[in-house]
């Protein structure tokens, strides 16, 4: 029997993607063209062999509970392990007790009722490949109370602006668990993953709760560092680490993954990525076309040119059209000399009357869902 169970938290409030967010959640987000962000902490956990694993959802559901399904396309091991999906009411009068701990609180039967003596809380919309049978085993050698997962990054300055950042000790424990204010270049992002006791977890989220109404596990956490209270340490990760955080974070992860280098840190054969499948035709790539460093999904159709793009299943790129540092989503349409470069473009939009669009360096376009220009 696995030694825990593992939580895929909800979209926290504070993180907004413009646009993208409008539709689905940031969990549902569709990355690389055929994987949605939700695929990657639910395979970092079947892989370490976490076959009870709760997903929680908040607003906007629907796309993400399509993509989920049952789990069957996770490899969890359907005869001890299940994947469930979590709701948590929301409170429509104000947005700060829409928290991680509210859904907790609202479904505690369901984690009161998980065997294991351990769980391993994930982001849902963090990038990045871990192992977590190894954390936990090294969270129990060490005694500590919670173990924090981090990552070193040295663009703290211009980037993870809705997120947190730790200072640990030569120790390595954590001394503040506080929010990126932009003020250095270097700093430990805080990933928004844990390792700790089940019960100990169940005693944090009622404390939280009755210290603040409106607090996080983590704003918690900050207090608690402070005190000085429990033993909370900290583990570097290493490899490729992506915060989906706004819509150009949300850009630079994909087009950075078009880096043969970084995508070997991310996707490995022996770590696959889980996502549910989708049966259709290979993409066509008729004569006079021209494609260079993308990543193509199945069921496209290109006559135009594609460079340095990410082009999503079911994508239409008619002659003459070119497509340049984009990311174009599932069943676009790119008419006829079209000209496109550092946009993304949502799903089922339409580009045949508008010739040309792009996007300013570092602040990418956005094109609407079912959009017709």
């Amino acid at each position: 029997m696995a030694k825990a169970f593992g939580i895929v938290t909800s979209t926290p409030r504070r993180i907004h993607v413009a646009g993208l967010q409008d539709y689905r959640s940031a969990a549902a987000f569709s990355f690389l063209g055929r994987y949605r962000v939700i695929d990657f902490p639910i395979s970092n956990l079947s892989n370490s062999g976490i076959d009870n694993i709760q997903v929680y959802l908040n607003k906007q559901p629907r796309s993400l509970t399509e993509h989920l399904g049952t789990g069957r396309n996770y490899n969890i091991n359907s005869k001890r392990g299940r994947l469930q999906l979590l709701y948590h009411s929301q409170t429509g009068t104000n947005e700060l007790y829409n928290t991680d701990v509210s859904g907790f609180l609202d479904n505690m039967d369901y984690i009161q009722r998980m065997s294991p003596d351990y769980v391993v809380i994930e982001p849902c919309y963090m990038i990045y490949a871990q192992d977590y049978d190894e954390l936990l085993e090294r969270h129990i050698e060490s005694g500590a109370d919670i173990t924090m997962l981090y990552h070193k990054v040295d663009n703290a300055k211009d980037h993870f602006l809705s997120c947190r950042v730790v200072s640990l000790d030569k120790d390595k424990h954590i001394t503040s668990l506080t929010e990126n204010r932009c003020n250095a270049k270097e700093n430990n992002i805080f990933m928004d993953s844990y390792v700790m006791k089940k019960d100990l977890f169940i005693d944090l989220v009622r404390k939280t709760y009755d210290f603040s109404s409106t607090y996080s596990i983590a704003q918690m956490i900050s207090v608690l560092c402070t005190e000085g209270k429990l033993d909370i340490r900290g583990i570097a990760h290493h490899g490729f680490f992506a915060a989906i955080n706004d819509l150009n974070a949300y850009y630079e992860a994909n087009m950075d993954l078009l880096d043969i280098s970084m995508a070997e840190e991310l996707f490995s054969p022996d770590w696959p990525i889980y996502t549910r499948t989708s049966d259709s035709c290979p993409t066509q790539i008729f004569e006079g076309a021209e494609v260079k460093r993308s990543m193509i999904s199945n069921g496209c159709l290109i006559e135009g040119t594609v460079e340095n793009s990410v082009i999503g299943r079911g994508v239409v790129i008619r002659r003459g059209a070119v497509v340049r540092n984009s990311v174009l989503l599932a069943y676009c349409t790119i008419g006829e000399g079209v000209n496109l470069n550092n946009e993304i473009v949502d799903k089922w939009a339409s580009i045949t009357h508008t010739m040309k669009l792009e996007g300013e360096p570092g602040k990418p376009g956005y094109v609407k869902r079912s959009d017709v220009l």
